[in-house]
């Protein structure tokens, strides 16, 4: 399957640069050939990897604050998580995902990559709220924006940010989730849009910051 993978665009020695270019290289490659094999990825995607995929996770790059703690929700083939971890060596990136053809194969591609900012652990965000906490929460065609709030804000510390890839739908279902951004205890939440001269059309995203939630920091009045 990798041999159909086409060359990398110019802008992706842009993108990816030093160590970074080498690992990317690598990972798409990855993708392209036991990504496909398992079913991780359609083979009709193999010929988009770069343009579609690499650099489309790469500039949301741009929206991660330095050295935090990133959380992947749903991580599946790595992206966008594995590809963060690979453009920002300065944030620590946990990839979550249940499933455990996924995990293996995430697991296999940080050895491969030699990625020691990156740990895989398999689960679901449900289970892992009240037991984690993160800086930054990352998804990508996981869930409608109202259940992935359901999902990531738990996750989050108070400050801490969502940002969700989201593409033509953004504005849409940002607009949907109004309601649940409340009943979260959302700070602000709004559109992002990342990748211009890079990616084409640039990448949308929606960055929510996490407040206070109603039911966080408060403890019952014992009668």
């Amino acid at each position: 399957m990798s041999d159909e993978l086409p060359e990398p665009p110019e802008i992706a020695r842009e993108v990816f640069t030093g160590e970074a270019w080498d690992r990317a290289n690598a990972f798409a490659h990855l993708l392209a050939g036991p990504g496909v094999v398992r079913g991780l990825l359609g083979p009709r995607e193999v010929p988009r990897i770069w343009d579609r995929h690499l650099l489309n996770c790469a500039v949301a790059a741009e929206a991660v604050p330095e050295g935090v703690h990133l959380v992947d929700i749903g991580s599946g083939a790595g992206l966008p998580g594995l590809v963060l971890a690979i453009v920002r060596p300065d944030i620590t990136v946990t990839l979550l995902e249940p499933l455990l053809r996924r995990t293996v194969f995430l697991e296999e591609c940080v050895e491969t990559l030699k990625l020691d900012n990156v740990e895989v652990l398999r689960g679901r965000a449900e289970e892992l709220a009240g037991k984690r906490e993160f800086d930054v929460a990352s998804a990508r065609a996981v869930a409608p924006l109202d259940r992935l709030l359901t999902w990531a804000m738990p996750l989050l510390r108070e400050g801490g940010e969502l940002i969700a890839m989201k593409g033509e739908r953004a504005a849409e279902e940002l607009a949907e989730a109004e309601q649940r951004l409340r009943a979260v205890g959302a700070a602000t939440a709004e559109l992002v849009t990342v990748g211009r001269g890079k990616v084409e059309p640039p990448a949308t995203l929606v960055r929510v910051v996490a407040g206070r939630a109603p039911e966080r920091g408060r403890r019952r009045r014992r009668r």
